[in-house]
């Protein structure tokens, strides 16, 4: 679960020290982005870019852990607890770098406007996992290079995207990410996110981690199958953010991801609707 929170969804508040508008921050960061990245969870990394200082700030960061409760891969109906550390930085001259962000450069100056380029790892997967991926073989880790745009029309309303090019064993699996935030103050000390977002995949991508060759059906029994690039999935969530101290808070967040299109055909789905969770505690700096 991202990094994330520009825009005004970051907020705007004139009379907060700069510790409190840093856990404003981390709340919304902590919320948006693990619960855009459940969809993503067993990679355990964030589909969308999400600034960590908030507006006025030089410069910041956040680090933390998080139990992460999700699937083997995606389609999977084996569960996966993960205990994974976290640390996201910015600097002032608007490069980041992090485990949910990757590396890169926010090219905006707009508290309302995030874009630029990033360099994001696509974890790839293991044929071991699981003994439905058996004879499909590993699909190894590779980097991608992207791109995002994130735009608040709203204190508490932000549209995010991004684009990553470079997954699977071919390093010509593009994807497409959107999704659109909504945050609100409960307390002063609690606020509530949710979000919905989709993914687009190329052939490429999906024929890597969806689609059976001959040669691994032959291996595997499964049906050789050749997925169609579309959309892959729709993820709907909804998270709490409880501020501890100025400097500590906890994060809880569940998700919803259906698989859609070709992906959600494939011999390797046992589940195409599964209920992935996260919690989380961080400190900001």
């Amino acid at each position: 679960m991202r990094p994330f929170i520009h825009a005004r969804m970051l907020g705007h508040w004139p009379s907060a020290t700069r510790k409190d508008k840093i856990m404003k921050v981390t709340g919304h960061l902590l919320s948006a982005l693990l619960l855009v990245g459940l969809g993503n969870l067993a990679h355990a990394q964030s589909e969308f870019y999400r600034r960590v200082t908030p507006p006025g700030a030089a410069e910041g960061g956040i680090a933390g852990a998080a139990v992460l409760v999700g699937r083997e891969y995606q389609g999977s109906d084996e569960v996966r607890v993960r205990l994974l550390p976290s640390i996201e930085y910015q600097w002032a001259n608007g490069f980041f770098a992090g485990g949910l962000n990757g590396v890169g450069y926010n090219a905006s100056s707009s508290p309302d406007k995030a874009y630029g380029v990033r360099i994001t790892p696509d974890f790839g997967r293991k044929e071991r996992r699981s003994a439905v991926l058996e004879g499909l073989g590993d699909i190894d880790p590779r980097p991608e290079i992207g791109a995002f745009y994130n735009f608040s029309p709203a204190r508490q309303v932000t549209f995010s995207s991004s684009l990553r090019y470079g997954s699977g064993n071919s390093h010509k699996g593009l994807l497409v990410d959107v999704g659109a935030s909504w945050s609100t103050t409960v307390t002063p000390a609690l606020r509530v996110a949710t979000t919905l977002a989709t993914t687009w995949a190329n052939g490429e991508h999906l024929q890597e981690y969806f689609g059976i060759t001959a040669a691994q059906s032959t291996r595997s029994g499964l049906a050789a199958y050749s997925p169609s690039g579309g959309l892959k999935d729709v993820r709907l969530g909804v998270s709490l953010f409880y501020r501890l101290t100025p400097e500590w808070s906890l994060t809880g967040a569940v998700s919803h991801s259906e698989l859609v299109g070709d992906a959600r055909h494939s011999p390797i789905v046992r589940e195409k609707g599964t209920v992935t969770g996260v919690l989380a505690v961080g400190y900001s700096f």
